[in-house]
């Protein structure tokens, strides 16, 4: 059995460059050759230590890659395709994929959290920050790259571009609509091109930092607020005239932002949940109108998939949406744990970084 080089959890604080055999797929598998990867906001979570994952896990769900060894019941691929594999990776036959639910597949309760079930890689089994990575039923989780496009093009569709564009959809936003998105990460970036995708006519953005705002303004923002000048529940509820947005997208996982979320819906809008939170939220009496203001709040864990990698890159393959700004930063994979180190303390204007083997 082969060694390869793997980005591996030892402690909280500790995420280091280890080796560790290739793994041994079974008949339902695929192994895929890693081309490109990147770090998730989730995996700075594993990285403190505020979301619990076994010692020793390969850290990682966004693999881009090349098939290098297919299960001996895999059908409809072949060994040197270039394939990409989602965040999620349902099997296709739980009950939870039978009702719709992809995301969930085999869902329960893993140290004290509820779901999560279809979120494997660096979770419950080795991820992709490596030189290969085992993905689980192939069949329903390869997606074929289209010809004509880069790594770094579909390096968002796995986790990111997924997650924010679900942001959109689960907050069913209409055209017309005006949309508030509050943190314009990587994830919030893309909620805000899936809410302009969607119909949005009014997208109000809110962050911090000047260069994501740039980044927002060209994926569609047409208002951006600074949160450090501006109070941006006064400010969204002085450009509706008081009426409120039809949607609001939490992209951070603070209190402070899903509460204000919450203060800037119209009666009857949807509170659009995607943060990751590391503690319990409460929810404010007012906003929430005592629980009579017909108020929606909805969660959502991105969906995976090949169908939903499919669609993904056929919407970068249109050129409806060019996600390539997102990547700031390139680092090979031996030099992971400086890619770590800047990512986790947001230096630099990092937005996402690009890792290579």
């Amino acid at each position: 059995m082969g060694k390869m080089k793997a980005a591996v959890f030892v402690e909280p604080g500790r995420i280091v460059l280890d080796q560790k055999p290739i793994p041994e797929i079974g008949p339902l598998d695929a192994l895929v050759r890693i081309t490109t990867t990147t770090i998730c906001g989730t995996d700075i979570h594993i990285l403190k230590g505020e979301y619990p994952v076994a010692r020793g896990l390969t850290i990682g769900h966004e693999p881009v890659g090349v098939i290098e060894k297919l299960g001996s019941s895999v059908q409809g691929y072949q060994e040197g395709q270039r394939v990409i594999a989602g965040a999620i990776t349902p099997s296709g036959y739980s009950n939870a994929c039978l009702c719709g639910c992809l995301s969930q597949d085999g869902a329960g309760t893993k140290h004290g959290f509820k779901a999560l079930g279809g979120w494997k890689f660096g979770n419950t089994i080795d991820g992709c920050q490596a030189e290969y990575v085992l993905v689980p039923d192939a069949m329903a989780n390869l997606a074929l790259v289209p010809d004509g496009l880069t790594d770094e093009q579909v390096l968002m569709c796995p986790d990111i571009m997924s997650t924010g564009f679900s942001g959109a959809e689960s907050g069913k936003i209409r055209i017309g609509d005006t949309v508030a998105i509050f943190a314009q990460g990587p994830i919030g970036l893309c909620a805000t091109a899936g809410a302009k995708l969607s119909g949005a006519t009014t997208i109000i953005t809110v962050d911090g930092l000047p260069e994501r705002m740039e980044v927002s303004r060209k994926l569609g923002a047409d208002h951006c607020l600074n949160f450090r000048t501006v109070d941006p529940v006064e400010e969204i509820m002085r450009l509706t005239d008081g009426r409120g947005v039809d949607v609001a997208i939490e992209a951070l996982g603070t209190q402070a932002t899903f509460e204000a979320a919450l203060r800037v819906l119209r009666p009857g809008g949807t509170l659009s949940s995607l943060g990751v939170y590391s503690s319990d939220l409460s929810i404010p009496l007012g906003p929430f109108g005592a629980g009579l203001a017909d108020t929606t709040i909805v969660t959502t864990l991105c969906p995976g998939g090949k169908e939903r990698m499919r669609r993904l890159m056929a919407v970068i393959d249109s050129g409806r949406i060019d996600l390539k700004p997102l990547v700031t930063h390139r680092f090979k994979l031996d030099d992971i744990e400086a890619a770590y180190d800047l990512f986790g303390h947001q230096r630099d204007g990092v937005l996402k970084v690009a890792i290579t083997p």
